[in-house]
């Protein structure tokens, strides 16, 4: 997999140093490179309690990024996935303690607890007052005799960099980062493992699958598990958290991005969570955000903290750090009515006409029936779905044939339209609701069915900017029209069938996805929408018969 770096062992040094440069001066670093990778305030408050962690890299914006007011006072930096140096941390608790002492946020992990730990002993030695609070948030394994540090040590980092800001002494700070550890848990979730930059993992996942209770250093998950709906996959892991979580009535709730989740899917799973019996007692809501990714994985974590009243006013003050991700008080969804006309106010009446139930019927069964082909065909030259598109634009207006103004001409193509609009997806579902709008507004106006036709097909020329020739719907759609008014629908259907085989020697489009192909990529094929027109005008024609 190729990545934007210079080489992998300058890559946390070339890392921290484009953190560092885009702070605006908000943050330094320590001289010392490459063994020692510091980040820290510019500005220090040596009167205040420091508060720092740190941890191997691949986790940003954790630790570098959550340096600043209200947070860390200095981040120390390791490897990809692995712990800083003794000399790194004590260097980085040095030069940011003062008489105030320091907080020392230790993830538990082996090389974390050792290497942070004799760090500290050093300082102590040194004269500096230095407490150590460990993170063990990690609910994977019920049982394990010493659980990893997640996510969920982001609570804590929040919780003593506020009670430090306040101005709080070094054990209050310390007490409040404890509790806060005591009081957090977390699960994680992937479809993919990380991938180190400049190396090339082995797949380790089948499609569907997933692993559950991994942790961030794209070691396995406890379990491996076939990949759920959201829905299910949110209530399996909240039935996981024990206590404290689980008895508690106030709970705050981080959702982590792993790395490369989109954003979308982010979204269900945090709506998926919320509609759990442990998400419906979340007060405090932080992301869905990346806040300790793991590289590039694919994944979530859930992290929940029961709250008290210190904790909630902890999570809800303010920081500067833009990575950070604010807390927010949950309230109920607001929905607001539509505006009016946007549903084209009230529903005409339904009315019964035989002939133009059967013509309706004709067009969408064809439309239908040729769903696969115009498929394929836009394989060749777009997306794959002109087909899907218009079927299911036939299926929404079949489903609701008996309650369309069928004997009202003026009203029938209005309804078409919103229908059309609602039912059918990208821009042809706008064109056609254009077109049917226009016709409609045509036919009320007094104009028969082909002057009609023609004033729809006009304003949609002039509102998507086609014409004759761009390899669009409107090339089978033009000549359609025009001879429609002249020799009835049996012409119009072979002017349609004519025009839409003659963008198959078009070798450019003037407008949609196939403007972007060679011509040689086009030739040959014609365009699927000019083809749907044509397949309704001659299903048109038959049902005329």
């Amino acid at each position: 997999m190729a990545h934007f770096i210079n080489d992998r062992a300058s890559l946390v040094t070339d890392a921290i140093d484009g953190l560092v440069a885009g702070s605006g001066g908000a943050l330094a670093r320590l001289d010392g490179y490459p063994e020692i990778r510091v980040v820290l305030r510019a500005e220090l408050e040596p009167d205040k309690v420091a508060v720092v962690s740190g941890g191997g890299s691949g986790h940003e914006p954790a630790h570098a990024g959550f340096v600043g007011p209200g947070l860390l006072t200095a981040a120390v930096c390791g490897d990809v996935f692995a712990s800083p140096s003794v000399d790194a941390v004590l260097a980085g608790i040095l030069a940011v303690t003062g008489e105030a002492g320091c907080v020392l946020i230790v993830k538990n992990y082996a090389g974390d607890r050792l290497n942070f730990g004799l760090a500290a002993e050093r300082a102590r030695a040194l004269g500096r007052r230095v407490e150590t609070v460990l993170v063990a948030d990690d609910i994977a394994l019920p049982d394990a005799a010493r659980p990893r540090g997640l996510a969920g040590t982001l609570f804590v980092h929040k919780a003593a960099g506020h009670a430090a800001a306040a101005g709080a002494p070094l054990a209050e700070v310390a007490a409040l980062a404890r509790r806060t550890a005591a009081a957090v848990r977390t699960l994680g979730i992937a479809v993919s493992t990380a991938t180190i930059p400049g190396s090339k993992p082995e797949p380790r996942l089948h499609e569907g699958e997933a692993e559950l209770g991994l942790g961030i250093h794209g070691e396995p998950g406890i379990e491996r598990i076939d990949l759920p709906r959201a829905d299910a996959l949110a209530e399996r892991m909240a039935a996981r958290f024990p206590a404290p979580i689980a008895g508690a009535d106030r709970l705050a709730l981080l959702v982590n991005n792993l790395g490369s989740t989109t954003a979308l899917e982010m979204a269900v799973l945090t709506k998926a969570v919320l509609a759990t019996d442990l998400g419906r007692r979340v007060r405090l809501l932080l992301g869905p955000s990346p806040v300790m990714t793991a590289l590039d994985m694919h994944g979530a974590s859930l992290s929940f903290l029961a709250l008290d009243d210190v904790l909630e006013a902890a999570l809800l003050s303010e920081t500067p750090v833009t990575a950070w991700p604010r807390a927010r008080i949950l309230r109920e969804s607001i929905v607001r009515p539509l505006p009016e006309g946007v549903a084209g106010g009230p529903a005409p009446a339904p009315s019964r006409d035989a002939v133009v139930a059967a013509r309706i019927e004709a067009v969408g069964r064809a439309l239908i029936a040729a769903e696969a082909s115009l498929n394929a065909l836009d394989a060749r030259v777009g997306d794959g779905d002109t087909g899907s598109t218009f079927a299911e634009g036939a299926r929404a207006v079949l489903a609701d044939l008996d309650r369309l103004p069928q004997a009202d001409p003026a009203a029938l193509c209005r309804a078409l339209g919103e229908r059309l609009e609602r039912a059918t997806g990208g821009s042809s579902g706008v064109l056609l609701s254009i077109f049917f709008a226009a016709t409609g507004a045509a036919l009320a106006g007094g104009a028969d069915w082909p002057a009609a036709c023609a004033a729809g097909v006009a304003r949609v020329r002039e509102i998507g900017g086609a014409g004759p020739g761009d390899r669009t719907m409107l090339d089978a759609a033009i000549p359609a029209v025009e001879a429609l008014a002249t020799s009835g629908l049996g012409a119009a259907a072979q002017a349609a069938r004519a025009g839409a085989e003659a963008t198959a020697g078009m070798e450019r489009a003037g407008t949609g996805r196939s403007s972007y192909l060679a011509g040689k990529d086009l030739k040959g094929h014609p365009d699927p929408g000019a083809v749907a027109v044509a397949t309704a005008f001659e299903a048109l024609a038959l049902g005329s018969k």
